[in-house]
């Protein structure tokens, strides 16, 4: 019997004579059968839709398929849990990424794997060709060069470009946090957040629980609590430094709310658990092996609520709830940014989908006699297909609301509809 790496290797493999090796190729959306299809497709016909886009460049919506194409773009640095691994062998996880661009909101993409580390050469080289695309999803660039890099992106490009890896995992969180608080009956602006790892995901969850409106964070890198009196911290560090006594993870745990883990295995120990506020919340991610184990949490504290990344446990923390949904909403109204207002339109929707009845294929899909909104679900499955027609539509309504949307002729209720077809459509291909 082969184990999980083999089958995984033979699964990025051809399997047929015509079949080709990874995982995403080319679909044609016309057909090229006919002398009169050839012409049409290429010369002399496609001259005709290039004479039109020349005289209106936002006819390039209506007659590419710009509108529907993301980039996947990465240097290899940051790859999961491998690190700078370099950019060609980052390319099964851009592949990957395509796939569930394409799974989980029909979104088509192409993986670009840059051979450079050099952040300016990366800018210039994006800026140069997000043009040809309708977003681009940065991926896998390690910190600090990640913010800058996305930074400028979104200062020159016209088209959203979005770093998941900062704010997937800070989008779902957040959905997370708000149905927490609601739950357990605590104020946002009264609650005491540490947050384990200060690299992208970690700062870029901190900034956003800030503009829901926590006042009290804790970060912690290598070194331990970042507080005003050190003096070795980039500027993205520094930011949240803050006058405390808290210098080690014990210290940051006493009387917490919630722990943020984007670190590294087994880092929180059951007396750190158990040192925390009532009703804490804990979402342990980092994978396979989470800073504790759920079982281990509950042990100390019956009345914890606890998320990981792992799909084995509830309340699984998994970007695929997120930037899917986020580009298509962004897409279908052709937006030129993401905002922080899209972005907290996305948690929201989440945090509401997570309050309605479950169907019964997602209960299966889990193993699941019951699923229910509380403590072992405070946030959607990524199998509930609703999730497209509750972020996208929630993203695509802040886009117009906060003037980034290039469509003005837009029905939120009939765009709803719309959504309903295509997940129902998207559930038909995977049957």
């Amino acid at each position: 019997m082969k184990n999980f790496e083999e089958e995984t290797l033979e699964y990025h493999r051809a399997k047929g004579e015509f079949d080709t090796n990874g995982k995403i190729g080319t679909l044609l959306t016309k057909p090229c059968s006919t002398e009169k299809e050839l012409s049409m497709a290429y010369s002399p016909g496609v001259a005709y839709p290039c004479l039109e886009i020349e005289k209106d460049e936002e006819k390039v919506y209506e007659y590419t398929n710009k509108g529907n194409l993301v980039a996947v773009i990465s240097d290899g640095t940051a790859v999961l849990g491998l690190g700078d691994i370099g950019h060609l062998a980052s390319k099964p996880v851009m592949e990957g990424k395509a796939v569930l661009f394409k799974t989980f909101a029909n979104i088509d993409a192409v993986d670009i794997e840059l051979n450079t580390k050099d952040t300016q050469e990366i800018i210039n080289i994006v800026a140069a060709m997000a043009d040809s695309f309708g977003g681009i999803n940065l991926e896998d660039i390690a910190a600090p060069r990640c913010f800058e890099i996305e930074r400028m992106l979104k200062k020159v490009c016209n088209v959203p470009v979005f770093h998941d890896d900062q704010h997937g995992t800070a989008v779902i969180t957040t959905a997370g946090l708000m149905n927490v608080a609601e739950m357990s009956g605590k104020r946002v602006e009264d609650l005491k957040v540490v947050v384990i790892g200060a690299g992208a995901s970690g700062i870029a969850c901190a900034n956003m629980y800030r503009n829901l409106g926590v006042k009290h964070i804790v970060m912690l890198d290598s070194k331990g609590v970042i507080h005003s009196g050190r003096n070795d911290l980039n500027e993205y560090k520094q930011n949240f430094a803050i006058d405390t006594d808290d210098r080690t993870l014990e210290d940051a745990c006493k009387g917490a709310d919630m722990i943020l883990g984007l670190s590294g295995p087994g880092l929180v120990t059951k007396e750190m658990v158990a040192s925390m506020a009532e009703h804490p919340i804990i979402f342990a991610c980092a994978n396979p092996t989470p800073e504790i184990l759920p079982e281990e949490a509950k042990a100390v504290r019956p009345d914890v609520i606890i998320g990981t990344g792992r799909s084995d446990y509830p309340n699984q923390v998994n970007n695929v709830l997120g930037f899917p949904q986020i580009f298509r909403g962004a897409l279908d109204v052709r937006s030129t940014q993401i905002t922080e207002n899209m972005k907290v339109a996305a948690s929201r929707a989440l945090a509401d989908l997570a309050k309605e009845p479950v169907p019964e294929h997602v209960k299966a899909a889990h193993g699941r006699e019951k699923m229910e909104f509380g403590p072992d679900y405070i946030i959607p499955s990524p199998f509930d297909r609703r999730v497209l027609v509750y972020v996208a539509s929630a993203v695509a309504e802040a886009a117009i609301k906060d003037g980034v949307a290039r469509v003005k002729d837009f029905d939120l209720d009939e765009y709803r509809e719309h959504l309903r077809r295509l997940a129902n459509y998207l559930d038909s291909k995977t049957l």
